[in-house]
């Protein structure tokens, strides 16, 4: 799910927080990120998400791996691994470190592959990250669902 934040930030936490919504994990009970079990969190997570793969269309928007973009991605990564690794009984901090390396590296690989799309394909930027979209959504919901 930490490669997953790094194509989209707010996508990984969106669809983690809607799976636990539905099927809470007794080991987020006494967790700080048992908030992520919530109803309420789940569609706000949901609403930020789809905010974000429709302003990712727009031309003028900084590249993924501009500091600022890079720094909330690796905050995404590091809650979704805290919140995978908790509610599997292991440490939330080895969890944190490990989503957002996750996230890091997915970020500067997907950014590089949309690159290659373009550069090789010719396909416009919004057609690339739908394909980019379906490629984070399929993956991450099958992550979530194992």
């Amino acid at each position: 799910m930490g490669a997953v934040a790094g194509m989209r930030a707010m996508s990984a936490p969106a669809l983690l927080s809607d799976e636990l919504s539905r099927i809470p994990s007794m080991g987020l009970a006494n967790s700080p990120l048992h908030f992520l079990q919530s109803d309420t969190v789940a569609t706000g997570l949901k609403v930020l998400a789809a905010t974000e793969l429709l302003g990712d269309k727009i031309p003028d928007v900084p590249d993924r791996i501009s500091p600022p973009s890079l720094a909330v991605r690796a905050l995404s990564g590091a809650v979704v691994g805290a919140t995978i690794f908790t509610a599997n009984k292991d440490s939330l901090t080895k969890g944190a470190i490990l989503g957002a390396a996750a996230a890091i590296a997915g970020t500067f690989a997907s950014f590089y592959l949309r690159k290659a799309i373009k550069k090789y394909t010719h396909l416009p930027d919004s057609l690339s990250g739908a394909i980019e979209d379906a490629l984070m959504f399929g993956s991450g919901l099958a992550i979530t669902k194992a």
